[in-house]
């Protein structure tokens, strides 16, 4: 006999308790890793540039992180604010974000170009690897949740190999 610790379909009572599916499991887990890996990224650069360039080492991993991390980060959260809605509105809401992000990428790059508080190879060295291990992370967190699948049955005006011959 197993017990409930054995086997956790199981509810208190004994009987097979009903899975439930969260569709955005895989993107909550995306977001989590990408996060996760913005972090350690963020920390690597940090321990890289700081010794480097000292203050504007710092600067410059922190803004490239920044910007390159939340261009991407953002793409999931916009997906998982209109997942209940229409597929079109989701869409819509995507490319919308993504034209608000290059607008605000582009500002923010003009307004910095002119500065020198900050090291520009840490900043784009931070904003290619902020882009690149975000995207991974995400990746690797939806690849890596369990999603249930089902095997649809056979309907009735399909006629297979194990349905019973039709005589007339």
């Amino acid at each position: 006999m197993s017990t409930n610790a054995e086997n956790p379909n199981l509810s208190p009572d004994g009987d097979v308790a009903e899975t439930v599916y969260d569709s955005l499991a895989p993107l909550k887990n995306g977001l989590r890793y990408g996060l996760l890996g913005l972090l350690a990224l963020t920390l690597i650069g940090l321990v890289i540039w700081w010794p480097i360039d000292g203050l504007p080492g710092v600067w410059g991993v922190l803004i490239g992180a920044g910007v390159g991390g939340s261009f991407i980060l953002l793409t999931v959260i916009s997906i998982m604010a209109t997942a209940k809605m229409s597929p079109s509105i989701t869409m819509a809401t995507v490319m919308g974000s993504w034209f608000l992000k290059m607008v605000v990428v582009l500002v923010v790059m003009a307004v910095l170009a002119n500065m020198d508080f900050y090291s520009k190879g840490a900043l784009v060295s931070m904003l290619i690897g902020a882009i690149v291990a975000v995207l991974g992370s995400e990746v690797w967190g939806v690849m890596s949740t369990n999603s249930p699948y089902v095997e649809p049955e056979a309907s009735g005006s399909e006629v297979g190999e194990d349905s019973p011959p039709t005589g007339k």
